[in-house]
């Protein structure tokens, strides 16, 4: 019997996505200072106010204040009329030393021992459902909101666009989980005063689709076949109006997306979120290595569908267990905790290894914190920051390190694929 699933995305002008991006931003403008720094930085925003907390051990200066007001004008916050804009809102920061008893128990004499930053269970899932083994529901939730960003920044089309935006879509599977068609889209988009639902309606559906299924030919078949499809529901500003939004029309906080961020309600989640937190908090790369980790095996084929699992106790570096679920669809001949062993065989999963192969120390985080953490290109960028003199300097890093299947080979030697 087919079933259907719907998942959710966020544009960067999301208040509780604009708190994941200033916290980001200051972590990134910190490792990029002091690599070894320790960051766990929190934020709040509402109606004309941000308010950033947390804990930090690093031996440089860091202009918070200018770093949350270039992050909020490059979501494009620029206007007094939204009531909270880059250049006039209030920045409030209480910013402490991170707890001794917790740097206890991550550092220690040799690297290599360092410990996971708390306890805890970080999942990583993969699936051959789309080429970025991401869930497709998910996937175009994330292509809408994005794509309707790069709309509004470029100021051509859809002229009235105001930055936070919403996107869900359902998509309905046959018993064999293939996706048979797209039975619900549902937008929300913040605009100007005098824009009805019609109006918007009219331009999703002749600017923002095409250009979607332009953009990936994934989506072309799909989206043609939505539109022609009398069954099928596009749900634009169901509310009638969506004027008032951003952090004026609800509070943003940190952390509060961690679906969005992952795979939109498949696989599963540990609970912890990701940004503002330096790579010693297993929340955040213990989740990256085990995204990688299940990307890697489908991708050289060990299973159609891959969950796996990890967890770990405060100040310990060998994880406590390890986890493998492939619902079924696994091409070789062993059982899901045989697959499991061969993973740790395959994989260092201690804190400081996950660091080092995945090169968690470089200045890499904000761009997570908008269009999902998972299912990204990895590629080299160069990135500009702020001195402790107040100075722009530049690196080249590599983003969404990973996302690359570079253990493919080795695991079909190991599985014998």
């Amino acid at each position: 019997m087919n079933y259907f699933f719907t998942s959710e995305s966020v544009s960067e002008g999301h208040p509780d996505k604009v708190s994941d991006q200033i916290s980001d931003a200051i972590l990134d403008n910190i490792l990029a200072l002091d690599p070894r720094a320790h960051v766990a930085c929190e934020t709040l925003c509402t109606t004309g106010q941000v308010v950033i907390a947390g804990e930090v051990s690093c031996e440089h200066y860091v202009d918070i204040q200018q770093i949350a007001r270039r992050t909020i004008a490059e979501i494009g916050y620029t206007k007094s009329e939204y009531k909270f804009d880059a250049e006039s809102c209030g920045i409030l920061t209480a910013v402490h030393a991170q707890s001794a008893d917790i740097n206890m128990g991550v550092s220690r004499a040799t690297e290599e021992e360092q410990g996971a930053g708390d306890q805890g269970m970080m999942f990583g899932y993969a699936t051959a459902e789309t080429d970025n083994y991401m869930p497709l529901t998910l996937d175009l939730a994330h292509t809408l909101v994005y794509t309707l960003a790069r709309i509004r920044k470029e100021g051509k089309q859809m002229r009235y666009l105001r930055p936070d935006s919403k996107s869900q879509v359902t998509i309905e599977y046959d018993e064999h989980n293939q996706p048979v068609r797209i039975d619900t889209i549902v937008l929300s988009t913040q605009h100007d005063e005098g824009v009805t639902p019609e109006d918007i309606k009219r331009d999703v559906i002749a600017v923002l689709l095409p250009r979607v299924a332009t953009r990936d030919s994934r989506y072309s078949h799909l989206l043609q076949a939505f539109l022609e499809d009398k069954d099928a529901k596009l749900l634009v500003n169901p509310t009638g109006n969506f004027v008032i939004g951003g952090p004026h029309g609800d509070t943003g906080l940190t952390g509060r997306k961690i679906i969005v961020d992952t795979y939109g309600g498949r696989g599963a989640h540990g609970g912890g979120a990701f940004s503002g937190k330096d790579p010693s908090k297993v929340d955040r790369s213990a989740a990256y290595a085990t995204r990688w980790i299940a990307k890697n095996l489908v991708a050289a084929g060990v299973a159609e569908e891959v969950l796996v699992q990890v967890s770990y106790a405060i100040g310990v570096a060998e994880p406590v267990s390890v986890y493998v679920n492939t619902y079924g669809t696994a091409k070789v001949a062993m059982k899901d905790a045989e697959i499991a062993k061969k993973v740790q065989e395959l994989f260092d999963l201690r804190p400081a290894a996950i660091i080092r192969d995945l090169k968690l120390t470089q200045p890499i985080y904000e761009e997570t914190a908008r269009y999902g953490h998972m299912g990204r290109t990895a590629e080299k960028v160069t990135k500009t920051f702020i001195d402790e003199n107040g100075h722009p300097f530049s690196r080249e890093v590599e983003l969404f390190t990973w996302e690359k299947t570079d253990r493919v080979e080795a695991i079909k030697k190991a599985f014998g694929l």
